[in-house]
């Protein structure tokens, strides 16, 4: 019995030292593998990074789907106990970028539209219907002949509107020209000191075309996943500091499952003109005598910004 007892106690040792050694050996294979992957995803990175240096044309696009709605019938603890509210929001950002040794000719466009809806079913004057939210749309073609690896001679076109309400009411178009300097594949700076905005608007008394300066800052990636873009689109008036503008978009879409995914888009805009064309527009004397008419020197021009986040797509 006693020699069982230690034939048995020899057994299970043997087991436990196995599983140890089993368990260690495991560790060790699996960390010599992650060293392999590690080395292989560096390689492809290199890989993509010299097809992306190829010449030929570059395409891409990726955008953003965010919603929600709700409902309520009877809740009294809210001011409008049967009310319906809905929130809608598409963005899209796509590019097609022609690159060639000895000239590029980048296009890109920038659509974000959005609408609201709030019903209260105990007003009958409260309108049922969608209303727009967010309504940018822009479309820019940047051409340049190159004078060295990261310096070019370049023309520059970008119209700039919204498409839903009011459309090219107002409308910026900025056509210029001077240099483009392009440090890497994914990061674009535009430097146009000889650039006119023409502004259409039926509104003359406070939109006005000028010349200027045209600076945009463009960078747009894929890190596996993510996709990313922001761009920085401002003009410097030489007539007048009130007519100078500028607008920051930055979107981020991030892939789940076969293309769908998160996204989320930030935008942010300075715009006297606007500024003043939005106060004149609720500038009521009759309702309010003591009012003072708004100028551009009184004018609070506050920061734009808008936002949006929900399901994205990569195509």
């Amino acid at each position: 019995m006693k020699k069982t007892s230690i034939v048995l106690l020899f057994i299970l040792v043997s087991f436990a030292t196995k599983a140890q050694q089993t368990e260690e050996e495991l560790k060790k294979d699996l960390k010599e593998k992650k060293a392999v992957i590690s080395k292989l995803q560096g390689e492809a990175k290199s890989i993509q990074s010299k097809l992306d240096a190829l010449p030929g044309w570059k395409k891409g696009a990726f955008g953003t789907i965010g919603g929600n709605i709700s409902g309520f019938k009877n809740w009294y603890a809210r001011t409008a106990p049967n009310a319906a509210a809905a929130n809608i929001g598409i963005t899209f950002n796509g590019y097609a970028n022609l690159i060639e040794k000895d000239y590029f000719w980048r296009n890109s466009v920038a659509i974000n539209l959005g609408w609201v809806k709030f019903d209260d079913k105990d007003d009958p004057t409260d309108s049922p219907d969608f209303e727009t939210a967010t309504d940018v749309f822009n479309i820019s073609s940047l051409y340049g002949k190159r004078l060295n690896k990261k310096w070019a001679l370049s023309a520059l076109g970008e119209y700039r509107t919204t498409i839903l309400d009011n459309f090219n009411d107002p409308g910026y178009l900025d056509f210029g020209v001077g240099f483009t300097w392009t440090p890497t594949n994914n990061l674009v700076v535009v430097i146009h000191p000889g650039n006119y905005n023409f502004v259409f608007s039926s509104t003359d008394t406070v939109f006005e075309s000028s010349l200027g300066a045209k600076i945009v800052a463009d960078y747009t990636a894929k890190y596996d996943k993510l996709s990313v873009k922001t761009n920085l689109s401002m003009f410097q008036s030489y007539k007048s500091s009130d007519l100078s503008n500028w607008t920051l978009t930055n979107s981020l879409g991030y892939t789940l499952y076969k293309g769908i995914g998160l996204g989320f888009e930030l935008g942010l805009r300075k715009n006297k003109q606007e500024a003043l064309n939005n106060a004149l527009g609720n500038f009521d004397p009759v309702t309010n005598p003591t009012q003072v008419t708004p100028t551009f020197s009184t004018v609070d021009n506050k920061l734009q910004s808008y936002w949006l986040f929900g399901m994205s797509y990569a195509f």
